[in-house]
C-alpha cells in the first residue's frame, strides 16, 4: 500500500479520537461551564449534525480545487475547531468549536475514499479504503482511551490541543505524502449530482443509514445496559468500549479483505450476522462474558459493512464519485442520530435498558433485505439491455451492453 494512505490514516485517527472522546469527558466540561450533562450532550449532537450538512456543502464547494488540496484545507479546518474548543472560554464558542471541526469530518473521509482508491490498482481499492479507515478504528482503541485519561488527569483543554496536534501531522502528512491529484476533468456539480440519479447509490446510502444505525442503536445505551444488566462496574464501561474499538478494527480488516472480491456476499454475511448478534444482545446481556463477547462481535461485523458500503457507492458513482462518496459519510452519521433516538424512544416507553437491540437487529435486518434488493436490480438490468438488443436484431450490441452494465466502473 503506498504511504500515501498513512496519511490519510493518520488524520481519520485524529477525526476518530475527537468524535468519541467528547463522550468520556462530558462531565469535566459540564462542570467547568456550569452547564447540564444533557446541555453539554449538544456538543455530541451538534459534531453529528455538522458532519451531516458539512459533507456535501464542503464537497460541493471544492468541485473546483484539487483532492490534495482540498483534504489539506480539511485537516486545517479541523485543526481550526479543535484549537478553538481548547481554548473557547464559554460553552458557546466550544459549541461553535466542536461543529467547525465536524465539518470537515464527512468530506475528509468522502475525498479521502475516493483519492485512496485512486493510489492502488482496481483489485485493490476496498483494500485501500479499509487502511484509511484503520486510523478511525484505532482511534476507537488508542484514541478515545488516552484522551479521556488525559482529560481526567490533566484537563479536558489539553486532550483537545493534542488532538489538534494530530490534525497538524496529517495535514503535514497529506502535503508530503499524497501525490498530486488535479480535479477531474470535466468535474462539475451538475455531473456529481447526477450520480444521486442512480438507484443503486441510493440503496447503498440507505444500506448505511440502517446497518451502521443498527451498531449504533446498542451501543449509544452500552453504559446503562453494562452497568444496570449485565453488572459491571461503572469504570469498566472503557475497557468495554475499548474492545468495542477492537471489534471495529477486525471487521474493518475484515470488510477490506474480502469487498474486492465478493462484496454483495460479504454484505449479506455482515448484515445479517449483525441482526441475529444484536436480536440475541437482548439475552447475553444479562451475562458478563457473554455480554463482553457480543460487545465485540457488534464492533467487528458492524465495521466490516463500512469499506463495502463505501466502494459500493464509489462504484455505483462512476464518473463522479467525491459527492457521492461524501454524503455516505454524512449517512453513517445520520444512522447514528437516527438510531440512537429510537434507542431513547423504547427506553422511555419502559421497555427497559436491552430494548434498543431489538431496534438495532431491526434495522439491521431492513439493511439486508435492501442488499437482496439491490442485487436483484442489479441482476435484471444485463438482462433487459440484451432483450432490448435482440429485439432490435443487434444481439452483438446488447452482450457488449450487458457485458458494460455488469462491470463496475473503476477510477
Amino acid at each position: 500500500m503506498p504511504l500515501a494512505l498513512l496519511a490519510l490514516a493518520i488524520g481519520a485517527f485524529g477525526i476518530g479520537t475527537t468524535e468519541f472522546v467528547i463522550m468520556g469527558l462530558l462531565p469535566e466540561i459540564a462542570a467547568d461551564y456550569d452547564v447540564t450533562i444533557p446541555t453539554a450532550g449538544l456538543l455530541v449532537t451538534g459534531y453529528a449534525l455538522g458532519v451531516v450538512l458539512g459533507a456535501p456543502l464542503l464537497t460541493v464547494l471544492g468541485t473546483k480545487v484539487s483532492r490534495k488540496r482540498m483534504l489539506m484545507l480539511l485537516m486545517g479546518l479541523f485543526v481550526l475547531g479543535n484549537l478553538l474548543s481548547a481554548v473557547a472560554p464559554n460553552f458557546g464558542l466550544m459549541l461553535t468549536g466542536r461543529v467547525v471541526a465536524s465539518l470537515a469530518h464527512g468530506s475528509f473521509f468522502g475525498i479521502g475514499s475516493v483519492v485512496a482508491a485512486e493510489l492502488v490498482a482496481p483489485e485493490k481499492k476496498a483494500g485501500a479504503i479499509a487502511t484509511m479507515f484503520t486510523g478511525l478504528t484505532v482511534a476507537n482503541i488508542v484514541g478515545v482511551p488516552l484522551g479521556t485519561f488525559i482529560g481526567q488527569a490533566v484537563g479536558w483543554r489539553t486532550t483537545f490541543a493534542i488532538v489538534a496536534a494530530l490534525g497538524v501531522i496529517g495535514l503535514l502528512g497529506v502535503a508530503k505524502l499524497v501525490p498530486a491529484m488535479p480535479r477531474a476533468e470535466g468535474a462539475r456539480l451538475r455531473g456529481e449530482l447526477r450520480a444521486f440519479r442512480n438507484p443503486q447509490v441510493l440503496l447503498a446510502m440507505a444500506m448505511t443509514v440502517l446497518g451502521f444505525g443498527g451498531v449504533f442503536a446498542a451501543i449509544t445505551y452500552i453504559a446503562p445496559m453494562m452497568t444496570e444488566v449485565a453488572g459491571y462496574s461503572d469504570g469498566a464501561v472503557t475497557w468495554l468500549l475499548v474492545l468495542f474499538g477492537v471489534g471495529m478494527f477486525l471487521g474493518n480488516l475484515i470488510g477490506g479483505r474480502f469487498a474486492d472480491r465478493a462484496l454483495m456476499p460479504l454484505l449479506y454475511v455482515t448484515l445479517g450476522g449483525l441482526a441475529v448478534v444484536l436480536a440475541l444482545f437482548t439475552v447475553t446481556a444479562h451475562n458478563k462474558v457473554l455480554a463482553a463477547l457480543t460487545v465485540l462481535l457488534v464492533g467487528a461485523l458492524g465495521f466490516a459493512t463500512v469499506p463495502p458500503l463505501q466502494k459500493r457507492v464509489l462504484d455505483q458513482a462512476h464518473g463522479a464519485p467525491t459527492l457521492a462518496s461524501a454524503v455516505n459519510i454524512g449517512a453513517f452519521n445520520l444512522g447514528n442520530a437516527l438510531a440512537a433516538w429510537l434507542g431513547g424512544l423504547v427506553i422511555s416507553a419502559g421497555l427497559g435498558f436491552t430494548s434498543p437491540n431489538w431496534v438495532g437487529a431491526v434495522l439491521a435486518a431492513a439493511a439486508l433485505l435492501l442488499a437482496f434488493w439491490s442485487a436483484a436490480l442489479e441482476r435484471r438490468a444485463p438482462a433487459k439491455g440484451f432483450a432490448d438488443g435482440a429485439a432490435h436484431g443487434t444481439v452483438e450490441t446488447a452482450a457488449v451492453t450487458a457485458q458494460a452494465a455488469a462491470t463496475p466502473v473503476h477510477h
